[in-house]
């Protein structure tokens, strides 16, 4: 799964990256500790057109009545995506791209305490996940929503968890967002065996409420 990441990107290397134009209203960067229901970079074509935008970290289903009227839907699993009401219709018509620096995961020692580990790219370039997107909106409430698609893990990343998110190289992001045709239902596969690496971050980052840039530090010793 995916459920906390990190973007210290500026956005106008996040456009520019995207060859998109940006919107006036992105969030701040950089973000040590990007959490559900925060607004988040997202890319998408619109009107033929690609756009970076910030959008609600948490697909809100068209028939849920206020944004908190069933699960938070952070993620959307690859295998069940293109079926399930509540995403089937953006997995066919809205996908999107969702820019970060690393992403969170946990693992558990002998006594249950949840140890963090920060994961990024091996070579260094920013991850970027495969999303889908949504509009919600309800009398004078109106949200752009968002989830981030995950699948199986790779062979090396299943020891620290079971699931990953979609990660998408340079030369499949226009197949994803449909300006290529067909076919993004073939991109929702684990990242390449040693394309990743990750390190022990310190327990702060357990906090949601944690900030700043020693959360992504390799921990000491």
């Amino acid at each position: 799964m995916c459920g906390r990441f990190a973007i210290t990107l500026p956005p106008d290397a996040m456009a520019q990256m995207f060859e998109a134009v940006p919107a006036n209203d992105l969030p701040e960067v950089p973000n040590y500790n990007v959490c559900p229901t925060n607004r988040i970079h997202v890319a998408h074509t619109l009107d033929g057109q690609r756009r970076l935008a910030a959008m609600r970290w948490g697909f809100i289903p068209h028939w849920y009545k206020k944004p908190n009227d069933g699960p938070l839907l952070i993620n959307a699993r690859a295998e069940t995506v293109a079926e399930k009401p509540a995403f089937r219709s953006a997995c066919r018509e809205r996908r999107c791209l969702v820019p970060a620096s690393g992403f969170f995961e946990w693992t558990k020692d002998g006594q249950d305490n949840r140890l963090p580990w920060y994961i990024t790219r091996r070579d260094g370039d920013p991850l970027v996940f495969a999303g889908i997107w949504q509009d919600w909106s309800r009398e004078e409430e109106e949200h752009r929503t968002c989830a981030i698609v995950t699948c199986a893990a790779s062979d090396e990343m299943s020891a620290i968890h079971h699931r990953m998110p979609v990660v998408l190289e340079r030369a499949d992001w226009a197949k994803w967002l449909g300006e290529e045709g067909k076919g993004a239902a073939t991109l929702m596969q684990p990242a390449p065996e040693g394309s990743l690496r990750w390190h022990r971050v310190p327990v702060e980052v357990n906090s949601n409420r944690a900030r700043g840039p020693q959360l992504i530090e390799p921990m000491e010793g």
